[in-house]
């Protein structure tokens, strides 16, 4: 293998362990954000708040890295649509953990306040969320599209949840005024969660692109909306 080419191999290589690292970061900061929430854990919650070096840190760093290969190797075909990818996942992945943050002060708030009910869907969205963000960077990997297409089937899942989550607190709301803002805490959380899930559907369709060049961003189920 000439040593060019070995070279850019290897940057590449590298590449990915930085946007894997980064996807972990992101994971472990909504997992922490809604184990904040679901415990009134405060402690929890700060470490969230004050955490979002790390991952800013790698956005940088992931961007340069990118430019870098466009700009030394003027990459063709697959390993062009490969850093283009890169680039976009990493950006999904930012607000990832920009919404973890948002997560993380609505729980705060929310710990203020008595609990408005037994928090149960609002767990199963984020357990959701975190298990698309993870299969779509794992088909980034592995350069699959079955496992990419099954991320963007559950993202109709996600949207169920946070319109039953809506309807479930409007009704406490309605029945108790006193509810009325932590409640509405609730809601935004289930929104942020749903945002995440839509960062791991935005992955998952760059990794269909990156293997077949087929652009399945505007899906059938989007013109529903």
């Amino acid at each position: 293998m000439d040593r060019s080419v070995r070279h850019f191999e290897e940057e590449l290589e590298a590449l990915q362990a930085r946007l894997l690292e980064m996807g972990g970061l992101a994971e472990e900061r909504v997992q922490a954000a809604v184990q904040g929430l679901v415990r009134r854990d405060l402690s929890l919650t700060e470490r969230v708040l004050a955490g979002d070096g790390p991952i800013n840190q790698l956005h940088l760093e992931v961007d340069e890295r990118c430019f870098r290969l466009l700009a030394l190797h003027q990459p063709m075909a697959i390993d062009l649509r490969r850093i283009v990818a890169a680039v976009k996942i990493n950006s999904d992945l930012e607000r990832v953990g920009d919404l973890a943050v948002n997560i993380a002060e609505a729980a705060k708030r929310y710990a203020s306040h008595a609990p408005v009910k037994p928090l149960i869907d609002i767990p199963r969205m984020a357990g959701i969320a975190q298990e698309m963000l993870h299969d779509a960077l794992d088909s980034f990997v592995r350069r699959e599209t079955t496992m990419a297409q099954a991320v963007l089937a559950r993202d109709d899942e996600l949207d169920a949840l946070k319109t039953q989550v809506f309807r479930e607190l409007l009704t406490y709301m309605l029945q108790d005024p006193g509810s009325i803002e932590a409640s509405l805490d609730l809601i935004l959380v289930s929104r942020h969660l749903e945002r995440i899930g839509d960062h791991a559907t935005n992955v998952a369709e760059d990794v269909i692109f990156m293997v077949s060049a087929q652009d399945v961003r505007h899906h059938p189920r989007d013109t529903q909306t």
